[in-house]
């Protein structure tokens, strides 16, 4: 046995030599081999039909595009039969070239016709050894080849059960492929295993029909993330999602793909000499016209048919028509949807232009140029890529036009816009104002790593000293953590537009780290003070609120809240308005600005910048209270993450529905574990204590007030987490309330509004005056409850709903009965609205306490005639237990409006949750 095995050809690289030295030879497995990320259940597959074919024969066909992972699949199958004793024998096909008529078949059985065995069964190997000597024999003996390879491997399996391993069957010579199917047929009784990989066809391959057949669907966006972790370990955020856009699931793909911090020049598409080969195989047998059809294609992906043709017929001088693309759809490069050119997979277009001239990828440029509108974003970017040398007039046009690029929503053709204004322009000046703008762009939207090679490239000219800071704070982007390498007190005053624009960049960048830092927190809050004129500049606005979000909160919202026209504004600073105003604790205004960004996104079609701005949205539905959709803003958000490969969104958005869930029932809000934490906090950076605010809030929902209150406490007296913890105000009243420590309470309360005085804001002193109400038990509480309640509380659920749930208490202790009731009604119908599902019990308790009917007030049948027939309507799929969001589905209406319409029922039925509805709304009348 020993002897036979050592004849495999992946026995040793000697033997392997002598043995294919008259065929095609196998190629070598790459050092940067794909790996098996993602295809653990095939694995297994394969390991129980190595089993199965040991026993009584089998084959298998792997079916999967070029780098998909087919051919690793094949050799850890390889691996593992010739761990347990199989022998192997294998070929592969050749893609891009035409293999000799029995290439493969030599590949396989050679090993065999000239190994041990040889003198017992030399009867059943000289038809074959006859019939393969004479490659060129007529069709009417391939029948009898057909029968000769079945004998010959039926006589190999007896001596030692075989596996026959193809790699690229469908690229096999013709009677190579026949006679490997036809075996694969009559593998049934043998112990033999016929194991092959192929590529997707557009129909089904005759000869193969029947066998079983193995997918390899493209990785999910966990396992691609996962294996670029592995395998190209450093990789920036953004360059990591334009990887996995890029490869969309292939690994090959994912390992290949070059990540150059500048695009090559003329611009092409990335791709590698292994990708090219595995994707485009054959792409340069094209005819001319064909392959500058495809260069103009993925020189400019949306153009539509009839204009790549225009543009590809000026290349070579000759008018091209339709038939051009023949060629290219039967290699499977592309396919034609009636409009445009869409590629077989979207790193085939950088595969079929590899290693084009560069002379010639000038020429499509300017080829593009000149068919595209004039003064487009495109046309103009075609032509820049087309000149060679410098040209003052197009740079400045280049520089212009990036604007329009932004408001496109499209920030890597931004950057390349002003990357190549800024090589284009003669003046050391213009130069280095350019490159300082792209590395400002690249680092807002992610670019970490092109952030750091254009702030270097600016330090090469001439900048004014604010530019010279923000250039030398960039090239520590994404590894120093953005620390300038001046304190904002040393700043100097900005002078001029441009000096002004480099000065708001450094405040943008610098603004997140000062944050836990009071002294530069004070100094960047003084030097924002010394630019009046740009004082409502959403990232002025953004940068002061991150820095003193209550002290300068009225400031902060002044300059919010004129916004009116938000359709006019670009949909970047209506994320850092909404962030701001977040954070100045205006969670409407935030919510508002970030529906209107959600709105632009979908418009523009932009499905990957949702996550963040569905995050946003749920963490201003939480500061409202209104939890309900604040977990679906967060379920939706950790969807959208996960298929986008955004782990960081994905994890804070599920860290966030954990905290929702444990607010709602009033249990144990789950932490997170350190790696999800830190994950997390590249999304949410005050993730850990809007997680330990929430948690001690959910403990109060449960009861346990003690604990709530000492960790409140805390919190309001950290710096660092008092702004947040400030959003749980009436949260510590209500646990120092019923802790009866309402005085520590009070006296905390006078501290913190003695520290702010006069700069806290009006939206900040509205939750003051709740916690003073809740905390209220003499002869003031009177005058506090009517000064809370003067207080806009519409839209404010979270502060409306504990307020009313206090005043019915007080009314209670005062024996206005009547009264309260009616006031802990309509608190039980604000907590509804909120999702308190923990608190039911406790306002059930007060209304019994305040001589509420255990029955829900009203007789029976009457509570029908107190409602409205929509009313009714949502009270009765209400009873039913149908969510809000569930009935909102049902009659066209949105979840918020049903939670209104519950806040109007519940009092007029004189219930306090869900459960009581179906008694209120029985109908004794009904059989």
């Amino acid at each position: 046995m020993n002897a036979q095995i050592s004849l495999s050809p992946l026995a040793s690289g000697k033997d392997r030599q002598r043995t294919l030295s008259l065929v095609a030879p196998i190629p070598e497995t790459s050092p940067g081999r794909v790996g098996l990320v993602g295809l653990d259940r095939e694995q297994r597959e394969l390991q129980d039909f190595l089993r199965e074919a040991t026993a009584h024969g089998a084959a298998q066909v792997i079916c999967g595009h070029g780098g998909s992972g087919k051919s690793e699949l094949l050799e850890a199958a390889v691996q593992a039969a010739m761990a347990t004793g199989l022998r192997v024998l294998r070929c592969a096909g050749i893609r891009g070239g035409h293999a000799p008529d029995l290439s493969g078949l030599l590949q396989i059985v050679w090993p065999v016709l000239g190994g041990p065995g040889r003198s017992s069964d030399g009867g059943r190997y000289e038809p074959l050894e006859t019939l393969l000597v004479d490659s060129a024999a007529a069709r009417a003996e391939r029948s009898q080849l057909l029968f000769a390879v079945q004998r010959v491997l039926e006589s190999a399996s007896a001596r030692q059960p075989l596996l026959v391993a193809v790699d690229d069957w469908d690229a096999l010579d013709e009677p190579s492929r026949d006679a490997l199917a036809f075996v694969a047929r009559r593998t049934e009784g043998h112990p033999m295993a016929l194991l092959m990989t192929v590529r997707p066809q557009r129909t089904r391959l005759a000869s193969l029909a029947g066998l079983p057949e193995m997918r390899l669907d493209p990785l999910t966006p966990a396992q691609s993330a996962r294996l670029l972790a592995t395998r190209r370990p450093g990789l920036d955020a953004q360059t990591a999602r334009g990887l996995m856009a890029t490869s969309a699931g292939n690994p090959l793909a994912l390992l290949e793909l070059p990540t150059r911090s500048e695009d090559s020049l003329p611009y092409m598409p990335p791709s590698s000499d292994r990708l090219a080969a595995a994707m485009a195989p054959g792409a340069a047998r094209l005819p001319s016209g064909t392959r500058d059809l495809l260069l103009v294609a993925a020189l400019h992906p949306t153009g539509d048919l009839p204009l790549l043709l225009s543009a590809a017929s000026r290349i070579g001088g000759a008018e091209l028509g339709f038939a051009t693309l023949e060629p290219a759809e039967r290699e499977g490069f592309v396919a034609f949807d009636g409009i445009r050119l869409l590629f077989s997979h979207p790193a085939t277009a950088g595969a079929v232009v590899h290693q084009v001239d560069p002379r010639r990828c000038r020429a499509a440029h300017a080829a593009l140029a000149a068919v595209l509108a004039p003064g487009s974003v495109r046309m103009l970017w075609h032509r820049s890529q087309a000149v060679e040398g410098r040209d003052r007039e197009l740079a400045r046009r280049l520089e212009e036009v990036h604007r329009h690029a932004l408001e496109q929503f499209e920030p890597p053709m931004a950057v390349r816009l002003l990357r190549r204004a800024a090589d284009l322009y003669s003046e050391p000046e213009d130069r280095g104002r350019c490159a300082l703008r792209a590395a400002q762009l690249a680092q807002t939207f992610g670019l970490e790593r092109m952030a750091r090679t254009m702030a270097h490239r600016a330090l090469r000219h001439p900048l004014g000293p604010l530019g010279t800071l923000c250039a030398e704070t960039l090239t520590r982007s994404g590894s120093g953590g953005g620390q300038p390498p001046a304190e904002p007190a040393a700043w100097p005053t900005p002078e001029g537009t441009g000096e002004q624009e480099n000065a708001l960049e450094l405040v943008r960048i610098t603004a997140p780290e000062a944050a836990g830092d009071d002294a530069r927190a004070e100094a960047l809050l003084a030097f924002l003070d010394k630019m009046p004129d740009r004082a409502n500049d959403p990232r002025l606005l953004q940068a002061m609120a991150t820095v003193g979000p209550v002290r300068r909160a009225a400031t902060v919202l002044a300059g919010v809240s004129p916004v009116r026209h938000l359709a006019d504004v670009p949909v970047r600073d209506l994320e850092r308005l909404g962030e701001a105003a977040l954070l100045a604790h205006d969670p409407v205004r935030a919510l508002e600005l970030y529906r209107q960004a959600e709105r632009r996104h979908r418009f523009l079609d932009l499905p990957d910048q949702l996550p963040r701005v569905l995050l946003r949205q749920g963490l201003a539905h939480l500061a409202l209270g209104d939890w309900g959709q604040g977990g679906h803003a967060f379920r939706r958000c950790a969807e959208l993450a996960e298929d986008h490969g955004q782990d960081h969104h994905a994890a804070a958005a599920r860290l966030l529905a954990d905290l929702v869930r444990g607010l709602r029932t009033g249990g144990t809000v789950r932490g997170g574990d350190a790696l999800e934490l830190e994950t997390a906090r590249a999304s949410v950076r005050s993730i850990d204590t809007v997680l330990a605010v929430g948690a001690a809030c959910a403990r109060a929902e449960g009861g346990d007030f003690g604990a709530a209150f000492g960790k409140l406490s805390d919190l309001l007296a950290d710096p660092s987490g008092r702004a947040v913890a400030l959003f749980a105000l009436v949260h510590f009243a209500e646990a120092a309330s019923a802790e009866n420590v309402s005085g520590q309470a009070l006296a905390a309360l006078d501290r913190l509004e003695a520290e702010w005085g006069a700069e806290c804001a009006p939206v900040i002193a509205v939750p003051f005056a709740v916690a003073r109400a809740v905390l209220a038990d003499g002869q003031e509480a009177e005058a506090l409850f009517e000064r809370a309640f003067a207080a806009d509380l519409s839209r404010r659920p979270f502060l409306e709903a504990p307020l009313r749930l206090a005043h019915g208490r007080w009314l209670r202790r005062r024996r206005q009965f009547a009264d309260s009731r009616a006031t802990l009604r309509r608190a039980a119908a604000a907590f509804t609205m909120m999702g308190a599902e923990a608190r039911a019990s406790r306002i059930v308790e007060e209304l019994r306490a305040s001589g509420e009917r255990a029955e829900g007030g009203l007789a029976d049948g009457a509570a029908r005639g107190l409602l409205s027939a929509q009313e009714l309507r949502v009270a009765e799929l209400a009873a039913h237990g149908l969510s809000n969001r569930e009935i909102g589905e049902l009659l066209d209406l949105s979840p918020r409006t049903i939670g209104a319409y519950l806040y109007r029922i519940f009092p007029r039925l004189g219930v306090t949750a869900r459960a009581q509805l179906a008694e209120a709304l029985r109908d004794p009348h009904a059989a």
